[in-house]
Protein backbone atom coordinates (compact mmCIF):
# COMPACT_ATOMS: atom_id res chain seq x y z
CA UNK A 1 0.00 0.00 0.00
CA UNK A 2 1.40 3.26 -0.74
CA UNK A 3 1.98 6.18 1.46
CA UNK A 4 -0.62 8.91 3.11
CA UNK A 5 0.02 12.75 2.71
CA UNK A 6 -1.05 14.40 5.61
CA UNK A 7 -2.69 18.16 4.76
CA UNK A 8 -4.12 21.19 6.36
CA UNK A 9 -6.88 22.94 4.85
CA UNK A 10 -8.30 26.40 5.77
CA UNK A 11 -12.25 26.35 5.54
CA UNK A 12 -14.43 29.09 6.89
CA UNK A 13 -11.67 30.97 9.10
CA UNK A 14 -11.09 27.25 10.71
CA UNK A 15 -8.04 25.20 10.43
CA UNK A 16 -9.02 21.62 9.88
CA UNK A 17 -6.71 19.30 10.09
CA UNK A 18 -6.40 15.95 7.99
CA UNK A 19 -6.88 12.54 9.95
CA UNK A 20 -4.30 10.47 8.27
CA UNK A 21 -1.87 7.99 9.88
CA UNK A 22 0.39 5.34 8.48
CA UNK A 23 0.96 2.53 11.02
CA UNK A 24 4.01 0.76 9.95
CA UNK A 25 4.22 -2.62 12.22
CA UNK A 26 6.06 -5.67 11.93
CA UNK A 27 5.02 -9.01 11.02
CA UNK A 28 1.53 -9.39 10.23
CA UNK A 29 -1.02 -7.16 12.08
CA UNK A 30 -3.68 -9.96 12.74
CA UNK A 31 -0.67 -11.89 14.98
CA UNK A 32 -2.39 -13.12 18.32
CA UNK A 33 -0.46 -11.31 20.74
CA UNK A 34 -1.22 -8.41 23.25
CA UNK A 35 1.08 -6.07 21.70
CA UNK A 36 -0.88 -6.74 18.18
CA UNK A 37 -4.35 -6.63 19.59
CA UNK A 38 -3.43 -3.25 20.91
CA UNK A 39 -2.65 -2.24 17.34
CA UNK A 40 -5.66 -3.71 15.41
CA UNK A 41 -8.27 -2.32 17.87
CA UNK A 42 -6.46 1.42 17.51
CA UNK A 43 -6.46 1.00 13.85
CA UNK A 44 -10.32 -0.17 13.86
CA UNK A 45 -11.19 2.69 16.78
CA UNK A 46 -9.29 5.31 14.43
CA UNK A 47 -10.79 4.39 11.59
CA UNK A 48 -14.15 4.36 12.82
CA UNK A 49 -13.71 8.02 13.84
CA UNK A 50 -12.72 9.16 10.95
CA UNK A 51 -9.65 8.66 10.49
CA UNK A 52 -7.69 7.08 7.04
CA UNK A 53 -4.90 4.25 8.43
CA UNK A 54 -2.84 2.77 6.32
CA UNK A 55 -1.07 0.14 7.57
CA UNK A 56 2.74 -0.92 6.29
CA UNK A 57 3.43 -4.82 7.33
CA UNK A 58 7.18 -5.31 7.81
CA UNK A 59 8.98 -8.03 8.04
CA UNK A 60 8.70 -10.52 10.99
CA UNK A 61 11.85 -10.64 11.83
CA UNK A 62 12.23 -7.66 13.90
CA UNK A 63 13.73 -6.92 16.69
CA UNK A 64 16.69 -8.74 14.86
CA UNK A 65 15.74 -7.95 11.68
CA UNK A 66 17.60 -9.52 8.46
CA UNK A 67 19.61 -7.27 5.80
CA UNK A 68 16.70 -8.03 3.43
CA UNK A 69 14.19 -6.93 6.62
CA UNK A 70 15.83 -4.18 7.06
CA UNK A 71 16.32 -2.93 3.21
CA UNK A 72 12.46 -3.26 3.31
CA UNK A 73 11.96 -1.18 5.82
CA UNK A 74 13.83 1.46 4.96
CA UNK A 75 12.20 1.46 1.33
CA UNK A 76 8.72 1.37 3.00
CA UNK A 77 9.56 4.73 5.09
CA UNK A 78 11.23 6.51 1.81
CA UNK A 79 7.74 5.72 -0.30
CA UNK A 80 5.67 7.31 2.36
CA UNK A 81 4.66 10.87 1.33
CA UNK A 82 6.51 14.15 2.54
CA UNK A 83 4.64 15.66 5.33
CA UNK A 84 2.63 12.36 6.18
CA UNK A 85 1.75 11.35 9.74
CA UNK A 86 3.54 7.79 10.98
CA UNK A 87 2.85 5.62 13.98
CA UNK A 88 5.62 3.29 14.20
CA UNK A 89 5.23 0.43 16.63
CA UNK A 90 8.32 0.28 18.67
CA UNK A 91 9.00 -3.86 18.34
CA UNK A 92 10.29 -2.46 14.65
CA UNK A 93 10.97 1.42 14.74
CA UNK A 94 13.68 0.75 18.27
CA UNK A 95 16.47 -1.04 15.96
CA UNK A 96 15.87 1.75 13.21
CA UNK A 97 17.80 4.26 14.41
CA UNK A 98 19.48 5.47 11.13
CA UNK A 99 16.12 5.52 8.95
CA UNK A 100 14.61 7.25 11.74
CA UNK A 101 17.30 10.05 11.50
CA UNK A 102 17.08 9.94 8.04
CA UNK A 103 13.08 10.56 7.63
CA UNK A 104 13.06 12.71 10.86
CA UNK A 105 12.73 16.16 8.89
CA UNK A 106 10.09 15.33 6.38
CA UNK A 107 7.91 12.45 8.19
CA UNK A 108 5.87 13.30 11.33
CA UNK A 109 7.48 10.58 13.99
CA UNK A 110 5.16 8.64 16.37
CA UNK A 111 6.91 5.90 18.29
CA UNK A 112 4.30 3.43 19.74
CA UNK A 113 6.39 1.87 23.05
CA UNK A 114 4.78 -1.46 24.36
CA UNK A 115 7.77 -1.88 26.60
CA UNK A 116 11.49 -0.75 25.66
CA UNK A 117 13.43 -3.85 24.05
CA UNK A 118 15.99 -4.25 25.96
CA UNK A 119 13.58 -5.28 28.59
CA UNK A 120 12.87 -8.57 26.70
CA UNK A 121 13.99 -11.82 29.54
CA UNK A 122 16.35 -13.63 27.83
CA UNK A 123 18.86 -12.00 25.91
CA UNK A 124 22.77 -11.70 26.25
CA UNK A 125 24.39 -8.25 27.64
CA UNK A 126 25.37 -7.40 24.71
CA UNK A 127 21.71 -8.21 22.86
CA UNK A 128 20.46 -6.30 25.71
CA UNK A 129 23.06 -3.09 25.36
CA UNK A 130 22.63 -3.00 21.80
CA UNK A 131 18.74 -2.58 21.50
CA UNK A 132 19.18 0.59 24.18
CA UNK A 133 21.44 1.97 22.16
CA UNK A 134 19.70 1.83 19.37
CA UNK A 135 16.41 2.49 20.39
CA UNK A 136 17.68 5.17 22.42
CA UNK A 137 18.80 6.73 18.92
CA UNK A 138 15.58 6.17 17.53
CA UNK A 139 13.48 8.07 19.79
CA UNK A 140 15.78 11.09 20.09
CA UNK A 141 14.05 11.09 15.78
CA UNK A 142 10.20 11.30 17.07
CA UNK A 143 7.77 14.01 17.75
CA UNK A 144 5.94 11.94 20.42
CA UNK A 145 6.46 8.76 22.06
CA UNK A 146 3.14 7.00 22.98
CA UNK A 147 3.74 4.26 25.69
CA UNK A 148 0.91 1.89 27.36
CA UNK A 149 1.07 2.64 30.86
CA UNK A 150 2.66 4.61 33.13
CA UNK A 151 5.51 1.96 34.18
CA UNK A 152 6.26 2.37 30.85
CA UNK A 153 6.97 5.94 30.40
CA UNK A 154 8.87 6.00 33.67
CA UNK A 155 11.05 2.96 32.26
CA UNK A 156 12.32 5.70 29.32
CA UNK A 157 13.36 8.03 31.42
CA UNK A 158 16.95 6.45 30.89
CA UNK A 159 16.63 6.63 27.07
CA UNK A 160 16.96 10.75 27.35
CA UNK A 161 12.76 11.34 26.35
CA UNK A 162 11.71 13.85 28.57
CA UNK A 163 8.09 13.37 30.09
CA UNK A 164 7.13 16.33 27.95
CA UNK A 165 7.09 13.92 25.21
CA UNK A 166 5.41 10.87 26.14
CA UNK A 167 1.66 10.04 26.00
CA UNK A 168 0.27 7.02 28.06
CA UNK A 169 -2.84 5.53 25.89
CA UNK A 170 -3.32 2.45 28.71
CA UNK A 171 -5.13 -0.70 26.55
CA UNK A 172 -9.15 -1.24 27.02
CA UNK A 173 -10.87 -3.89 27.50
CA UNK A 174 -13.82 -5.43 25.94
CA UNK A 175 -16.85 -6.83 28.82
CA UNK A 176 -16.86 -10.04 29.13
CA UNK A 177 -19.73 -12.53 30.92
CA UNK A 178 -18.71 -13.84 33.93
CA UNK A 179 -16.68 -17.32 34.38
CA UNK A 180 -18.37 -20.28 35.13
CA UNK A 181 -15.39 -22.27 36.45
CA UNK A 182 -13.93 -26.06 36.25
CA UNK A 183 -17.44 -26.90 38.10
CA UNK A 184 -16.22 -29.89 39.84
CA UNK A 185 -12.88 -32.15 38.92
CA UNK A 186 -9.36 -30.68 39.54
CA UNK A 187 -9.21 -26.83 39.84
CA UNK A 188 -8.02 -25.03 35.98
CA UNK A 189 -5.56 -22.82 36.17
CA UNK A 190 -5.34 -20.72 33.16
CA UNK A 191 -1.90 -18.72 31.67
CA UNK A 192 -2.52 -16.93 28.54
CA UNK A 193 0.54 -15.72 26.92
CA UNK A 194 3.12 -16.42 24.44
CA UNK A 195 5.55 -19.13 24.93
CA UNK A 196 8.53 -16.78 25.14
CA UNK A 197 11.39 -16.74 28.24
CA UNK A 198 9.87 -13.23 29.23
CA UNK A 199 6.33 -15.02 30.53
CA UNK A 200 7.66 -17.50 33.12
CA UNK A 201 6.62 -20.69 32.24
CA UNK A 202 9.34 -22.27 33.92
CA UNK A 203 9.08 -20.65 37.05
CA UNK A 204 5.30 -21.33 37.19
CA UNK A 205 6.04 -25.05 36.27
CA UNK A 206 8.73 -25.28 39.21
CA UNK A 207 6.60 -23.56 41.71
CA UNK A 208 3.60 -26.11 40.70
CA UNK A 209 5.84 -28.68 41.30
CA UNK A 210 6.74 -28.00 44.68
CA UNK A 211 3.11 -27.66 46.24
CA UNK A 212 2.21 -31.64 47.07
CA UNK A 213 -1.27 -31.38 45.87
CA UNK A 214 -1.99 -32.08 42.70
CA UNK A 215 -5.93 -31.10 42.62
CA UNK A 216 -5.26 -29.18 39.57
CA UNK A 217 -4.71 -28.76 36.05
CA UNK A 218 -3.20 -26.13 33.70
CA UNK A 219 -4.00 -24.74 30.69
CA UNK A 220 -1.12 -22.72 28.24
CA UNK A 221 -2.56 -20.96 25.37
CA UNK A 222 0.14 -19.52 23.11
CA UNK A 223 1.54 -20.07 19.92
CA UNK A 224 3.55 -23.11 20.03
CA UNK A 225 5.46 -22.44 17.00
CA UNK A 226 6.18 -18.21 16.95
CA UNK A 227 9.94 -17.92 16.75
CA UNK A 228 11.72 -17.79 20.08
CA UNK A 229 9.24 -19.92 21.43
CA UNK A 230 10.46 -22.20 23.90
CA UNK A 231 7.46 -25.03 23.63
CA UNK A 232 9.78 -27.99 23.21
CA UNK A 233 11.61 -26.88 26.45
CA UNK A 234 8.50 -26.63 28.47
CA UNK A 235 7.62 -29.74 27.91
CA UNK A 236 10.51 -31.57 28.64
CA UNK A 237 10.12 -29.74 31.55
CA UNK A 238 7.00 -30.79 32.54
CA UNK A 239 7.69 -34.23 31.81
CA UNK A 240 11.13 -34.00 34.23
CA UNK A 241 8.92 -32.12 37.02
CA UNK A 242 6.26 -35.56 36.66
CA UNK A 243 3.56 -32.39 35.81
CA UNK A 244 2.69 -33.86 32.03
CA UNK A 245 -0.35 -35.29 33.26
CA UNK A 246 -1.68 -31.93 34.58
CA UNK A 247 -0.74 -29.09 31.93
CA UNK A 248 -1.73 -28.83 28.37
CA UNK A 249 -0.19 -26.87 25.60
CA UNK A 250 -3.21 -25.37 24.00
CA UNK A 251 -1.58 -23.53 21.12
CA UNK A 252 -3.06 -19.92 19.52
CA UNK A 253 -6.39 -19.37 20.36
CA UNK A 254 -9.03 -16.03 20.14
CA UNK A 255 -12.54 -15.12 19.47
CA UNK A 256 -14.77 -18.30 21.00
CA UNK A 257 -12.16 -20.65 21.95
CA UNK A 258 -10.10 -18.30 23.92
CA UNK A 259 -14.11 -17.45 25.78
CA UNK A 260 -14.09 -20.53 26.19
CA UNK A 261 -10.81 -20.81 28.12
CA UNK A 262 -12.01 -17.90 30.23
CA UNK A 263 -15.27 -19.11 31.17
CA UNK A 264 -13.91 -22.82 32.45
CA UNK A 265 -10.84 -21.30 34.38
CA UNK A 266 -11.30 -20.76 38.30
CA UNK A 267 -8.02 -18.72 38.68
CA UNK A 268 -5.65 -16.68 36.29
CA UNK A 269 -1.85 -16.66 36.59
CA UNK A 270 0.38 -14.73 34.68
CA UNK A 271 4.03 -15.60 36.08
CA UNK A 272 5.59 -12.90 34.05
CA UNK A 273 9.36 -11.17 34.33
CA UNK A 274 7.83 -8.02 32.58
CA UNK A 275 5.08 -6.13 31.02
CA UNK A 276 4.13 -2.94 29.29
CA UNK A 277 0.42 -3.41 30.60
CA UNK A 278 -0.53 -7.01 31.45
CA UNK A 279 -3.51 -6.85 28.71
CA UNK A 280 -4.33 -10.61 29.81
CA UNK A 281 -4.65 -9.68 32.98
CA UNK A 282 -7.51 -7.09 32.10
CA UNK A 283 -9.19 -9.79 30.32
CA UNK A 284 -9.30 -12.21 32.99
CA UNK A 285 -11.01 -9.71 35.73
CA UNK A 286 -13.26 -9.04 32.84
CA UNK A 287 -13.95 -12.20 33.67
CA UNK A 288 -14.66 -12.30 37.13
CA UNK A 289 -11.39 -14.07 37.75
CA UNK A 290 -8.67 -14.03 40.75
CA UNK A 291 -5.79 -13.43 39.11
CA UNK A 292 -2.20 -14.83 40.51
CA UNK A 293 0.58 -12.77 38.58
CA UNK A 294 3.96 -10.60 39.78
CA UNK A 295 4.47 -6.61 40.09
CA UNK A 296 5.38 -5.70 36.94
CA UNK A 297 3.70 -3.59 34.18
CA UNK A 298 0.59 -1.98 35.25
CA UNK A 299 -0.68 -5.49 37.12
CA UNK A 300 -0.62 -3.84 40.29
CA UNK A 301 -2.75 -0.67 39.36
CA UNK A 302 -5.22 -3.37 37.66
CA UNK A 303 -5.44 -6.10 40.25
CA UNK A 304 -5.24 -4.09 43.32
CA UNK A 305 -5.18 -5.31 47.00
CA UNK A 306 -8.21 -7.29 46.22
CA UNK A 307 -8.91 -9.66 43.36
CA UNK A 308 -5.33 -11.45 43.38
CA UNK A 309 -1.89 -11.87 44.74
CA UNK A 310 1.12 -10.83 43.28
CA UNK A 311 4.73 -11.67 43.97
CA UNK A 312 7.91 -10.84 43.33
CA UNK A 313 9.32 -11.92 39.29
CA UNK A 314 10.90 -15.14 39.11
CA UNK A 315 10.40 -15.94 42.64
CA UNK A 316 9.24 -19.52 42.61
CA UNK A 317 8.96 -19.83 46.27
CA UNK A 318 6.52 -16.81 46.41
CA UNK A 319 4.73 -18.08 43.65
CA UNK A 320 3.94 -21.69 45.13
CA UNK A 321 2.95 -19.59 48.21
CA UNK A 322 0.57 -17.95 46.63
CA UNK A 323 -0.91 -21.16 44.24
CA UNK A 324 -1.31 -22.87 47.63
CA UNK A 325 -3.74 -20.59 49.17
CA UNK A 326 -6.05 -20.28 46.28
CA UNK A 327 -5.28 -23.87 45.80
CA UNK A 328 -6.04 -24.81 49.40
CA UNK A 329 -8.88 -22.08 49.34
CA UNK A 330 -7.49 -20.46 52.64
CA UNK A 331 -5.47 -18.38 54.01
CA UNK A 332 -4.56 -20.19 57.61
CA UNK A 333 -7.57 -17.41 59.41
CA UNK A 334 -10.25 -19.73 57.71
CA UNK A 335 -11.36 -17.28 54.72
CA UNK A 336 -12.21 -19.04 51.59
CA UNK A 337 -9.40 -16.71 49.72
CA UNK A 338 -10.90 -17.66 45.71
CA UNK A 339 -14.35 -16.58 46.86
CA UNK A 340 -12.83 -13.42 48.07
CA UNK A 341 -10.70 -12.68 45.22
CA UNK A 342 -13.16 -13.47 42.98
CA UNK A 343 -15.04 -10.84 44.68
CA UNK A 344 -12.64 -8.18 44.36
CA UNK A 345 -12.24 -9.26 40.53
CA UNK A 346 -16.14 -8.57 39.69
CA UNK A 347 -15.34 -5.10 41.16
CA UNK A 348 -12.43 -4.08 39.23
CA UNK A 349 -14.21 -5.17 36.57
CA UNK A 350 -16.34 -2.73 36.08
CA UNK A 351 -13.94 0.11 36.52
CA UNK A 352 -11.71 -1.28 33.35
CA UNK A 353 -10.50 1.20 30.90
CA UNK A 354 -12.63 1.27 27.75
CA UNK A 355 -11.22 0.98 24.10
CA UNK A 356 -13.46 3.87 23.08
CA UNK A 357 -11.50 5.53 25.84
CA UNK A 358 -7.85 4.47 24.53
CA UNK A 359 -8.86 5.51 20.81
CA UNK A 360 -10.38 8.70 22.25
CA UNK A 361 -7.07 9.42 23.67
CA UNK A 362 -4.94 8.31 20.73
CA UNK A 363 -7.19 10.42 18.14
CA UNK A 364 -5.99 13.67 20.53
CA UNK A 365 -2.26 12.32 20.82
CA UNK A 366 -2.37 12.24 17.20
CA UNK A 367 -4.42 15.54 16.09
CA UNK A 368 -1.89 17.40 18.48
CA UNK A 369 1.14 16.24 16.43
CA UNK A 370 -0.86 16.83 13.05
CA UNK A 371 -1.45 20.42 14.26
Amino acid sequence: MGGVRGFCQRRKGRLLISKSVVLVVPGRLDTLTGGYGYDRRIVAGLAASGWTVTVRELHDSFPFPTPEARAEARGVLASIGDGALVLLDGLAFGVLPDEAEREAGRLRLVALVHHPLAAEAGLSVADANALETDERRALASVQRVVVTSRRTAAALAPYGVGQDRISVVEPGTDPAPLAVGSTGGPLHLLCVASLVPRKGHDVLFRALASIPSRGWRLTCVGSLDRPGAMAERLRTLARTLGLEDHIVFAGEADGSRLQAHYASADVFVLPTSYEGYGMVVAEALAHGLPVISTHTGAIAELVGDKAGILVPPGDVKALANALSQVLDDNDNSGVRVRERLARGARQVRDTLPTWDEAVRRMDDVLSGVSG
